[in-house]
Parts: C-alpha cells; structure tokens; sequence
C-alpha cells in the first residue's frame, strides 16, 4: 500500500500539465471548454482522494511500513537526496484532509468561476498548488517539502493577482511574495544547518538526532524552522500579509487562506515536535509569537468591515492560538486544532458570497462594554496598529535609500574612475545596432568607430567593444558565408560540451552552494 503514496501528489500534477499544455497551444481555451477543464481537475483530485483515503485506512490497520523510497534523486560527494514519503501519521491524515478541501473547493469553483476571464488559468493553478500541497505533507526529506512549499508559494502569489490588470492586485501579491521569502530564506538556513550537522536531510533522521545536538545546535535549527513557519502562518510580526491576499478569487482564498496552505507552517511545527521539544528557546518563541498574534487579531478583527477581513483576521487568531499550543507543549490538542479550523474555515469562505443572505435578520453581537470605551483602542485597530507604515519605515525605506545611493556612487565616480565609454547612439536601423545601444555604444559612421573612452580602463573597454563589434559581424550577422558556417559549428559543438560539463551534479550543487553563501 504504500507505493500509492507516489500517486496522491502525482494526479494534480498531470491535470495541470494537461490544463497548463492545452490552454498554452488553444487545444483548451474560451467558454465551450470550460467542462473539460473543470472535468480534468475533478476527476484527478477524485482520484487523489480515493488514494489517500485507502493509503489512510492501511495505516489505521497498521499495514503500511510508513516509509516508501521511489529512488535517488541526487547525489554529490556526502550529499544524497532521495525521493521519498512518509506513509504514517499526521502526514497521511492530513493528506486526506486536504485532499476532501481541495475536492470541495475545485467543485465549488466550477459555477463560481464560470464565464470568469482566466478560467482555465485558475483550475491550472488550482491543480498544481494540491500537488504541491500533497507533496509537502508527505515528504520525506526536507528538499523535496521546500519544493512543495514554494510551488505553494508562487500559485498563491499568481492567485492573488489573477486580476493582474488591476494595481492594486498585484502590489498586494508582490508584497505577500516578498514577505514569504523571508520564512524561505529561514527554511533554506534550517535545511543548511541540517545537512552540516547530520549528513540527512530526512525528516525521521533530524527528529531522531534531536536528543544528539548540542543546547544551540537544536536551538538553531528550530529557530530557523519556526521562522519559516511564523512567515508561512502569517505570525507576528508577519501577519499583514494575509490580509492583502484576500485580494484573489472567494475560492482560493478559502483553499489557501483558510483551510490549506496557512496552516503549512504549523504542519511544520508538528512535524518537528522532538527537535522543538528539545529546543527552549523556540518554544518560548511560539508562545509568545503565538499570544501576541492571536490578541492582535482579535482586536484588529473587530473594526473589519467587509466579510473576507473578518474571515482572515480569525483565521489569524486561531493560528496564533495553534502556535501558542505547541509552544506550551500541546501537540496533540494543535493536531486536532489544525484539521478542525481547516473545515470550519474553508466552509466559512466558501459561503462568504452568500453572507448576507443567510445573516438576515440575525443581530451583530455587540463588543463588551469595557472594549468599546477605548477609543485609543478602537483607532489602533482601524489602523491595524500601523504595522505596515511600521515596516516600510524600518525596512523598505533603508533599502530603497541605500540602492539610490549606490547608484549615485556608481554612476558618479565607478564610471568616471574607470572610463566608460559615452552610451550615444545616433541611428537604429538593425539588430546590431539595437544591441550596441543597449550595451552603452557609439557609433559613428564616417570612422567607423565603435566606442570611445578615457584612461586605460576606457581604452581596454573600447578595444574589447571593438573586438566583439567584429566578430558579430563577421560570425553571427554574416552567419551564412561558407567560411563562417564551419566555425559556428565548431563553436557550437565546444558551447554544447561546456554545457554538458556544467549540467553535471556536482557542478550544479556547487553553484547552488556559491549562491547560498552569496545571500548569506
């Protein structure tokens, strides 16, 4: 039984390619093919489904090994990544869960998305996000869950600019795609810190060796997951975000925002209970993580005026309160919290639309009275504490300042240092010259010359342009002189051979490995 655990992820994925594959070459495209699309999502997150609830019912009769190895996906000097699953537990369980909210969700939005432009594109979107969901829960090794988790995070990002013609969509989802990276960059220092110490990125291998590590060895790692799964479950200081993704369709913001994708991060932090549990420090963190966000969202909560607002700063609240439970050592009480808030909270997105219809003459419970006569209270809330003037000030505001200076600085004296050649361009008439222009040129056509400049730098830099200016016209815009043709060949078979070196495994985790050490 345990080998259907490669297909529960691998359904979604094939009906996004057929989706992605027909609408790309208009096989699938306009209203009349609206039911193939919907007919293709359907029938593959069905099947999703009746596999995760057979590969739930092995387990619950304890058939299942609760471990399943497809094969090696990569392997360089000490580092071996395998593609593999975890068949047993919470990661079965909530597989199965998602997998009825996901199926709940892509019917529902079949009527809701009708005659919508994008339809195709939303059910695309839709059906690679259960695969990356799927694959998140199940993994067995931390690289291919950051996989899942950050396809997860590029559809939520498409999804709520689905209405990309609009500003104020795709602020808010560049603003909610920048924030995440955040808790990445955490994940990607957690699974550093990992492979450094064990040689693993296993999960079963981490929680084991969590009695092995020394005090800040365990404390390191769990911090960086916490901070991956405080930016992935919207915590404080986080939190803003989940506001503006209610941006996107009613439908995804249900699947996403209510019973799926925000509670990954306190997925995470159930997946790790031994190394959290051996980790003072980060749990501290998630109680007071947890409390603080649960009491602002509450009171920012109450002065919301549109449903989905309402909606989310609930979910946020009982978010918070799931982390407060880990944090105090409740993991089994954080499980059962998780999968009931999911139901419950997708169910209320779902019916948002119908709100009004169904609150009819249905009173709005007041505020105590204790709350209600702080009006200090009630203008925070209505701001929702200023955290979003708070971090542009601290954050972007620095950033955008020190990016104009260095480009004063580099614009002013680097190039007047070195000598650059004067970018002036007289005519564009070809391809050369769109290209010479774009490389800061001057052209001249009575001389001929290709660039000036100053110093030796300048001079070096003008030569080198002048060199490269012959040999596009010699090899590539005169590319079918006989003389030529041989050499291109010769020169494409050498550029195919430099290829295949650099494509090896080790090379690749080389540079990977460069780029980490370039960003920390």
């Amino acid at each position: 039984m345990d080998a259907l655990v490669v297909f529960i992820p691998l359904m979604p994925l094939l009906a996004a390619l057929i989706i992605g594959l027909g609408n790309l070459f208009k096989v699938i495209d306009g209203e009349h093919r609206e039911t193939v699309t919907a007919d293709v999502a359907t029938w593959t997150l069905s099947m999703s489904l009746l596999l995760a609830l057979t590969l739930l019912g092995a387990d619950l009769l304890g058939n299942n090994d609760g471990y399943f190895i497809v094969g090696q996906w990569l392997t360089s000097d000490t580092l071996n990544i395998d593609l593999n699953f975890i068949t047993s537990g919470i990661n079965v369980r909530l597989a199965a869960l998602f997998s009825i909210l996901l199926l709940i969700t892509c019917r529902f939005s079949i009527n809701y998305m009708h005659r919508e432009t994008g339809f195709h594109r939303f059910f695309f979107l839709l059906s690679l996000f259960a695969s990356a969901m799927l694959l998140l829960v199940l993994s067995g090794n931390a690289a291919f869950t950051f996989v899942g988790w950050e396809i997860a995070g590029v559809c939520s990002y498409l999804l709520i600019g689905y209405a990309y013609d609009r500003p104020v969509a795709t602020q808010h989802a560049t603003r909610v795609f920048v924030t995440n990276r955040i808790g990445d960059a955490g994940f990607i220092a957690g699974i550093a810190l990992t492979y450094s110490w064990i040689n693993s990125l296993d999960w079963l291998d981490l929680n084991a060796a969590a009695t092995e590590f020394s005090s800040g060895q365990v404390n390191g790692v769990a911090l960086c997951f916490a901070v991956a799964a405080m930016a992935k479950s919207a915590q404080l200081p986080f939190t803003p975000w989940l506001a503006r993704a209610m941006e996107g369709p009613t439908p995804s913001s249900a699947v996403f925002y209510g019973a799926v994708m925000v509670h990954a991060g306190v997925f995470l932090l159930i997946l790790l209970q031994p190394i959290f549990t051996q980790a003072p420090l980060a749990m501290a963190l998630l109680i007071a993580t947890g409390l603080l966000t649960a009491s602002y969202s509450f009171v920012v909560g109450l002065t919301q005026t549109d449903v989905k607002s309402s909606l989310i700063f609930a979910a946020s609240a009982q978010l918070g309160l799931m982390f407060l439970e880990c944090g105090l050592g409740f993991w089994q009480l954080a499980t059962w919290h998780l999968a009931a808030h999911a139901v419950v909270r997708g169910y209320q997105f779902l019916t948002a639309p119908s709100l009004m219809h169904h609150a009819l003459h249905n009173p709005i419970k007041p505020v105590m009275p204790a709350v209600a006569k702080l009006r200090w209270l009630y203008m925070a809330s209505i701001q929702r504490f200023w955290l979003d003037p708070i971090t542009d000030w601290a954050l972007v505001k620095p950033v955008r300042g020190l990016a104009h200076d260095l480009s004063y600085f580099d614009d002013h004296i680097i190039d007047r240092m070195i000598g650059a050649p004067a970018p002036a361009i007289r005519a564009v008439s070809s391809l050369a010259q769109q290209e010479e222009q774009s490389l800061g040129a001057r052209l001249d056509n009575e001389f001929d010359n290709f660039a000036q400049g100053t110093g030796l730098a300048g001079k070096f830099t003008e030569w080198f342009a002048a060199l490269s200016h012959w040999f596009e016209q010699r090899f590539i815009l005169r590319s079918s002189a006989k003389h030529s043709s041989a050499i291109n060949r010769k020169l494409g078979r050498l550029a195919n051979n430099i290829e295949r070196i650099i494509l090896r495994p080790r090379y690749l985790v080389l540079f990977v490995l460069i780029t980490l050490l370039i960003a920390f």
